[in-house]
């Protein structure tokens, strides 16, 4: 798995590449649902960490965490055992806690799965948060 900013149909995209191991797929073959998920978070703390945002960092230093507050998620082709994927994730708002991505995974520019997630900042006995200055400054420079 490598990471590479570059660009993506919709503008400026964070790109993480993925292959398919046999661990992420039912017994046809085939990338089960859940294994979309993994692979749109690996490539979210990526973007993060890639922009200086370590989330064990945060969570040791100051307490907080990005939880999955909502996601919709297209199944629109099947993905296969072997089949090397792109995940581009792009930044579409930051509020006040919580912020919303638009996330593509796609095989040799063939769009497969396309999601909308929001994550939300929260304290770790679960209440939110509002997003410390830093990491907004660093989320709308995405």
């Amino acid at each position: 798995m490598t990471a590479e900013p570059q660009s993506h149909p919709f503008g400026p995209a964070h790109r993480f590449r993925v292959r398919v191991y046999y661990e992420d797929t039912d017994a046809g073959g085939v990338v089960y649902h859940a294994g979309y998920m993994r692979f749109a978070e690996r490539a979210r703390t990526e973007m993060l960490r890639e922009h200086g945002v370590a989330q064990s960092r945060l969570s040791r230093e100051q307490g907080i965490f990005f939880v999955l507050r909502r996601c919709v998620v297209d199944f629109l082709a099947p993905a296969r055992l072997d089949d090397e994927l792109l995940v581009a994730s792009r930044l579409l708002e930051v509020r006040g806690a919580s912020f919303d991505l638009e996330q593509a995974i796609t095989r040799d520019e063939l769009e497969m799965v396309r999601l909308r997630v929001k994550l939300a900042c929260i304290t770790a006995d679960g209440r939110a948060m509002r997003l410390p200055h830093s990491i907004r400054r660093i989320l709308t420079q995405l």
